[in-house]
């Protein structure tokens, strides 16, 4: 009877557990092309917490089992991020000293598994190349890097506390040498790409290599030489002395024309991939005509009640790290001769054996199984064609007009928001250096330069703010432009158009933001009263102004009465001179 018991106890659980009940020996665990299982750190100690991540490039996955040296199954608690690709995390605490394997099942079958030894130095795999494994798990380790809830508030004064919260940092204290401690990463917006992918490799073990790039001209996007190669990565466990040297040296070399890069050359260190919801992973760049950058961080599916988002995280001259939705307010678009924008992959790394290594052609990338196919597409379309077709993966099913005016407007107040941290920094500075004037730059270096002007400027924030409030006021005439994006429920879009203007007229009384003055005092102004001002705004990017200048309040009213600074007149005379740029929200060449 005892025995009985004991067959049917063992049934049930392995019903319950969908897994075969052997030892964590009897079955080969094989790391799979499609599904691989990474660990942190890279020799789990005894007592210690342990990360388990999963990732997957051919569907979701539904479990993580963890299996101990005496055949006992748990079920891990998961966090389901992606995809693609997909992914399952874990954490896992007192393991004792042994041998386990994790297994990630989806539809109740084994879908990947990996041994792992706790108690032992060293013992875990190390890959010394990019595939579509480890293209994956970069991705899926920005996703979680920078995951929080689609609606929270997410800015950091630099990507540094970033990287230094083990809940974020799959890779955190990853070779167990307390390496992130006090470990200085404050890239600002051509950096961060570059910081994150030269990161990650250190930790893995895996090749980097970056270019010297020029800046182009009014005629050609810049241009670059040949690239200096990173294998010492790949070489064994480097300190975080040896990954500080080589980082400064990236640092000191790729700048935002490294990003701008003709979408048709070869030899650069980015490549245009097509404009698809397969290929636009988390950890694909955005690089707009004029340098700025985004990488991408989330996507957001579409549901009956919420319009879905593409996330996406940028850093700025004063090393704030912020992420941001992905509209047409926050990326410019435009077909220019002197860059190649649009959204682009890291070019991939061959290192042979032996021999020096060098970066695939974009004629090798146009069917690699590894990597995401090389494209042109994005080159042939026009910016509203972009635009629209960006809107179309974002949100499939389209939006009801109201959703997606309620979309574009919480989206414009998030870059309201964003701005009041930036306007505050100069006022610190400001409040430290009293006696201090900023030095403007002449012409089109406004938007391009060094020092406190780069540091507390807000010019590109403020064309991209223009911009945004262009595009929210242009919704109306947009759902006629192009109906097919918008639900319209039987509506005409002449109807639809004219439902938005009222709502448009009733909700930016509705919503509101407070700045902070120049004597401390907050000051709110309703989102009406931030559109009206998109004149000011055409002038409002110098830190030698007062807080209440850049927020566009006018001489002897209240708001203005707490103003103890401007900037000096021949500055001024040459932000009048400047200001049609903004205007028609066009940026000058260098």
């Amino acid at each position: 009877m005892n025995f009985l018991r004991l067959n049917f106890w063992m049934i049930c659980l392995w019903a319950w557990f969908h897994i075969p009940l052997v030892s964590a020996n009897d079955i080969a665990c094989e790391q799979t092309g499609a599904v691989r299982i990474w660990i942190s750190p890279l020799s789990p100690q005894a007592g210690q917490p342990v990360k388990i991540m999963a990732v997957s490039t051919d569907g979701p996955l539904s479990e993580l089992i963890l299996m101990d040296s005496r055949d006992q199954p748990t079920p891990l608690q998961i966090r389901q991020r992606g995809g693609p690709p997909w992914s399952l995390i874990a954490n896992l605490e007192n393991l004792d000293s042994g041998l386990y394997r994790i297994t990630a099942t989806r539809n109740s079958q084994q879908a990947g598994c990996r041994s792992m030894v706790i108690g032992e130095a060293a013992v875990q795999e190390k890959p010394e190349t990019w595939n579509l494994a480890t293209e994956a798990f970069y991705s899926a380790w920005i996703e979680e890097l920078f995951g929080a809830p689609p609606e929270e508030n997410f800015s950091f004064n630099s990507l540094e506390p970033v990287l230094r919260n083990n809940d974020r940092n799959f890779l955190h204290n990853y070779l167990g040498l307390n390496e992130d401690n006090n470990l200085p990463l404050t890239p600002d917006c051509a950096d961060l790409p570059y910081t994150l992918r030269a990161y990650f490799a250190w930790k893995i073990g895996l090749p980097m290599a970056f270019r010297a790039c020029g800046r182009g001209s009014a005629k050609a996007p810049p241009s670059c030489g040949t690239p200096t190669f990173v294998s010492e990565f790949t070489r064994g466990v480097q300190s975080q002395t040896n990954f500080r040297k080589r980082y400064r040296q990236l640092a000191d070399t790729v700048h935002s024309g490294s990003l701008r890069t003709g979408l048709t050359a070869d030899n650069t260190d980015w490549y245009p991939i097509p404009l698809s919801r397969e290929t636009l992973w988390p950890g694909t760049v955005y690089a707009d005509p004029y340098g700025h950058i985004l990488v991408l961080a989330e996507w957001v599916p579409q549901t009956a009640d919420r319009p879905g988002m593409l996330l996406a995280v940028d850093a700025q001259p004063d090393n704030s790290v912020a992420r941001k939705r992905v509209w047409e307010g926050t990326m410019l678009f435009a077909n220019t001769e002197n860059a190649g924008p649009g959204f682009k992959a890291f070019r991939p790394i061959v290192l042979p054996a032996s021999g020096a290594g060098r970066m695939l052609s974009n004629q090798e990338l146009n069917d690699h199984p590894d990597f995401m196919p090389f494209s042109l597409e994005q080159d042939y379309l026009t910016p509203d064609d972009f635009y629209a077709r960006l809107t179309q993966l974002i949100n499939p099913q389209g939006l009801d007009p109201l959703q997606a005016y309620e979309a574009m407007l919480t989206a414009l107040v998030e870059q309201v928001e964003t701005r009041i941290n930036s306007v505050q920094n100069g006022e610190i500075y400001f409040y430290k250096n009293p006696r201090n004037t900023i030095a403007m730059p002449n012409g089109a270096a406004i938007f391009q330069t060094i020092g406190p002007w780069e540091d507390y400027s807000t010019p590109s924030r403020d064309m991209r703010l223009i911009i945004a409030i262009n595009v929210l006021s242009g919704l109306p005439e947009k759902i006629v432009r192009h109906p097919e994006l918008f639900v319209l429920n039987g509506q005409s879009p002449e109807q639809a158009k004219t439902m938005i203007e009222r709502h448009h007229a009733k909700r930016a009384q509705e919503r509101s933001i407070r700045y902070i003055r120049s004597d401390g005092s907050e000051w709110e102004l309703t989102i009406a009263e931030v559109l009206a001002r998109r004149p000011d705004f055409e002038i409002a990017y110098n830190p030698n102004d007062c807080a209440e200048i850049r927020w566009g309040a006018q001489p002897d009213t209240e708001e203005y009465a707490t103003c103890r600074r401007q900037a000096p007149a021949e500055q001024r005379a040459r932000m009048a001179q400047y200001r049609v740029w903004f205007r028609e929200t066009s940026r000058p060449v260098p």
